[in-house]
């Protein structure tokens, strides 16, 4: 099958044409082998898109983690997306409108050179409930933001946030070692109070218009960058008013501005093809 690899500041992902792959089974597994980095081609995730409609742009989008399991959406994987589509001329409209599972997100390309895109995304609308983020201590909370977690007999203060998929963020004023925030992320992820698991980053804010974050991706692990978690955690800096609405997010390997209106959430980032070719099937 045809298959082509972008990513956006290291989050990598494979990308297939839906049609290609039949059932919903099979494409957790062929997740599985594919995103393996030794056995496989290697990536975060797998990205599976199937055009409805060439001269609106309207797309489907699906994503799935590379332990198989199905997410709901993904900022860097939209991006990806949305540049391997501009890349091919797979499209004729000048924006996309993905169909995702928690709803449609808008692509809108910014810059474009050879096989580099700079694109802006509207990552909707944050949810704050626990209801919505899901999470479940046997309480009811319309926001949780600095709710005391206790992992590894010591206590975090969470701030949660769903960008139609869950996140949780924890603030730092500076970051622990590689292998114990490894062993945080992990812990989190299937602590029993999140039913679906759940995202992690750890946030250094800087000043009052940019943070620095690590990233634990549920059914991932740590990842270079995050579209959106790096929403999720300006969402969260916002909240507790450590920075301003508009904020320059750093990753490991370059950065994400995310802006949150009255309503919405807007992410711009890059995205760039690194290969096409043909995946041999077994």
């Amino acid at each position: 099958m045809k298959i082509a690899k972008v990513h956006s500041l290291g989050n990598d992902f494979l990308i297939l044409e839906e049609e290609e792959v039949k059932s919903t089974a099979e494409k957790g597994a062929l997740a599985r082998r594919i995103c393996e980095r030794h056995t496989g081609i290697g990536g975060d995730g797998l990205l599976l898109i199937s055009i409805k409609d060439r001269e609106k742009g309207y797309v489907n989008f699906r994503v799935f983690n590379a332990d198989g399991t199905e997410a709901e959406i993904s900022g860097n994987g939209l991006r990806c997306a949305a540049a391997y589509l501009y890349y091919k001329k797979k499209i004729e409209s000048p924006c996309i409108l993905f169909s995702t599972t928690v709803g449609k997100r808008e692509c809108n390309p910014i810059e474009k050179n050879d096989n580099l895109f700079k694109i802006k995304i509207d990552m909707g609308t944050p949810k704050l409930s626990s209801k919505d983020i899901p999470f479940d201590d046997g309480s009811t909370h319309d926001t949780i933001i600095d709710y005391p977690l206790s992992i590894q007999k010591k206590v975090f203060e969470i701030t949660l946030v769903s960008m139609g998929n869950p996140h949780c963020g924890i603030f730092l004023d500076r970051f622990p070692s590689r292998i114990e925030w490894h062993q945080l992320g992990y812990e989190i992820e299937f602590h029993p109070f999140f039913p679906k698991r759940i995202n992690i980053e750890f946030i250094r804010v800087l000043n009052r218009q940019e943070i620095e974050v690590l990233f634990w991706e549920r059914g991932v692990g740590e990842t270079l960058s995050s579209g959106s978690g790096a929403c999720a955690a300006a969402v969260a800096s916002i909240l507790k008013d450590r920075t301003d609405r508009m904020v320059n997010v750093r990753t490991s390997t370059g950065n994400l501005t995310v802006e949150w209106d009255s309503e919405k959430v807007f992410q711009t980032g890059p995205a760039a093809i690194v290969f096409e070719g043909t995946y041999l099937v077994k």
